[in-house]
């Protein structure tokens, strides 16, 4: 199944000049969303995770579902203030500023083997944050999945885990 006819092109989404590749057209599709997860579930299956973090928010819709097939827990990195309890925090840099990601301090176990996902990976920076905070709590992060790859902003350069992606864009 060609999953990239599932998934819109909405030009200049949030602001001029960007193409954003839209999951909603692809998650809407019953057939193709049960393929993406199953390709998902393969190329995570060989690490062994043990928990799955989804990054907010769309990262939440790839990871739930593949927890629940995988039989693994789930847990949430999400921007500051959305998580009850106790949290820790990482503040990284963007291009124009920085940014806050929180995990519960609880929500992971010390050597814990983890997997992050996301629906896209771009330039890399969100997911590279996240891998730092899994780290801080004790982490031990063994690769990172999405469902689309823009290959040609370089993300996975920035990664120092496996990635494996189910759609890439060149262009």
């Amino acid at each position: 199944m060609d999953l990239k006819q599932h998934i819109r092109h909405v030009p200049d989404f949030p602001k001029p000049g960007i193409l954003f590749y839209d999951i909603s057209t692809l998650i809407a599709d019953g057939p193709a969303w049960k393929e993406t997860v199953n390709r998902l579930v393969t190329a995570v299956t060989p690490l062994e995770p043990e928990l799955l973090v989804g990054i907010e928010s769309r990262g939440f819709l790839v990871a739930a579902p593949l927890a629940y097939l995988m039989g693994t827990g789930f847990t949430m990195v999400r921007k500051k203030g959305k998580l009850p309890g106790d949290t820790i925090r990482h503040t990284y840099e963007l291009e124009y500023g920085t940014d806050v990601v929180e995990i519960q301090s609880d929500a992971i176990k010390p050597g814990q083997r983890v997997v992050v996902l996301d629906d896209l990976l771009a330039t890399g920076g969100t997911l590279h944050a996240a891998v730092d905070l899994l780290r801080k709590v004790g982490a031990n992060v063994v690769g990172a999945a999405c469902v689309i790859e823009l290959t040609f902003l370089g993300g996975r350069q920035r990664l120092d885990v496996p990635v494996s992606s189910i759609v890439a864009y060149d262009a």
